[in-house]
């Protein structure tokens, strides 16, 4: 479904998931010389980004804040993009809600999936990646879009009755991509690549 370049993981916007005040545990400096950071995911690429507050600044759970070029609030600069094991436990905990309120305030990209996606193979099509999704519904959703394109995830649920919370599965398919490395055919989030961190901008 989707296409990489090198500038895909920039984000605009961010949620938080945790925030450390006194940095990451796996950092080993002196305290002193450690500044708070917040670990978020970003709401387009859904990469997961190490974030260092403004002096005096912090970010809650569920927070949104603003990451791109200009003028920040809370933010003052993008550390590194993270893998899930980087993650605090309180981060992971979070993080599947967090992913939820983000399909749910995306709706059109999502309901994009359920009305294009396509077979990846002769034998295997898109919509059985969504937990949840056999031939059955799958056949049941192709029938129903080709009727007319689906409108909202209550849309899917009335005309696909036997398909509950469809922007719950799509959650828990986006944190299965998050946190497995060698997923098989990977669709909305760009695999984790070990870098250095970001230059402050």
């Amino acid at each position: 479904m989707q296409s990489y370049n090198k500038d895909d993981t920039k984000e605009e916007y961010v949620r938080v998931l945790d925030y450390l005040p006194y940095g990451h545990p796996s950092d080993t400096r002196p305290v002193y010389q450690k500044r708070p950071v917040i670990q978020a995911i970003g709401e387009e690429h859904l990469s997961l980004l190490e974030i260092v507050p403004k002096k005096g600044k912090k970010g809650d759970p569920y927070d949104r804040l603003y990451v791109g070029r200009g003028l920040r609030d809370v933010v003052d600069y993008v550390k590194r993009r993270i893998s899930y094991n980087d993650l605090t436990n309180a981060a992971k905990m979070e993080l599947l809600n967090v992913i939820e309120e983000i399909v749910k305030d995306n709706e059109g990209k999502f309901i994009e999936f359920f009305n294009k996606s396509d077979s990846i193979t002769p034998r295997f099509h898109h919509l059985e990646i969504i937990p949840g999704i056999g031939k059955k519904l799958m056949w049941k959703i192709i029938e129903e879009r080709n009727k007319s394109p689906f409108t909202s995830f209550k849309d899917i649920e009335a005309r696909v009755t036997t398909l509950y919370h469809p922007e719950k599965l799509i959650a828990r398919r986006i944190e299965e991509e998050i946190r497995e490395d060698n997923i098989k055919y990977r669709t909305f989030v760009k695999p984790f690549v070990k870098q250095t961190e970001f230059k402050k901008s």
